[in-house]
Formats: structure tokens, sequence, C-alpha cells
């Protein structure tokens, strides 16, 4: 049986990115195609490296971060330490969404005060006009 292989215009139409997204990642070292002329030709593990990138990006991580759970995965042996690895950077990620939500509250806190402060001043000019006519 041949093993099943892809080309760009499959992996692009299939997970919905663009040809030039694909060029891009294998421009980083991140997807290694075979070469049938000007063809490119990815296998099985390309296609997994690629949606290993988009659900990353998705989570937030960063193409570096995206990189070494590539370069961890190994069907061969199992994917235990990959595994793991990616359970420490959802952590992170995760605490990192948690400090920008705190960040985001403590500013919404800090608009309310300011706006009620501007209301309170117009209103205060605005009884001092209507006074003085």
């Amino acid at each position: 049986m041949a093993k099943q292989t892809y080309s760009i215009s499959d992996l692009a139409q299939e997970l919905d990115v663009t040809t030039r997204t694909i060029r891009f990642y294998e421009e980083q070292g991140m997807l290694t195609p075979q070469r049938r002329g000007q063809e490119r030709i990815y296998s099985p593990k390309d296609r997994v490296a690629l949606k290993l990138i988009l659900r990353g990006k998705r989570l937030g991580l960063s193409l570096a971060e995206c990189k070494t759970l590539i370069e961890l995965y190994d069907p061969q042996t199992g994917n235990q330490k990959q595994l793991n690895i990616m359970l420490g950077m959802i952590a992170e990620r995760r605490a990192q969404l948690e400090q920008q939500l705190l960040d985001i509250q403590q500013m919404q806190l800090e608009l309310d005060t300011a706006e009620e402060r501007c209301r309170t001043a117009l209103a205060e000019s605005a009884s001092k006009t209507t006074a003085a006519e």
C-alpha cells in the first residue's frame, strides 16, 4: 500500500489556510516536505505538524513553542513527553490569560472611576452656569 501524501493545495484546503501560510511554516523549518521538481510532497507527519501549529496558534502559543511541540512528536515511541510539555504550556498560557483578565477588570474599574469624576465635574459645572444666569 502506498504511503499517503498531500500536496500543498490539499493541506491548504483541508485545514483552511493559504498556501503562503504553509510555505511560511516550511521556511521556519516546521514542515519538511519532499520535492518532486517544483512540487512539494507533504507526509502525514507534516500534516500533523501543521495541525499542531494551527492548534497552538489558537491557544496563543508562540511559533517557538509550536516548534518545540513538533520536534517532540514521535508516533513510534509515543508522545507522553510532548503531551506533558504541552500541559505545561497550557498551564502557563492559562496563567497569562488570568493575569490579563485581572488587568482588564482593574482597568475597567479605573475607567468607571474616571467616567464618574468627569460626569460629576460636568454636572457641577452645569449647575454653576445655571446658577450664574
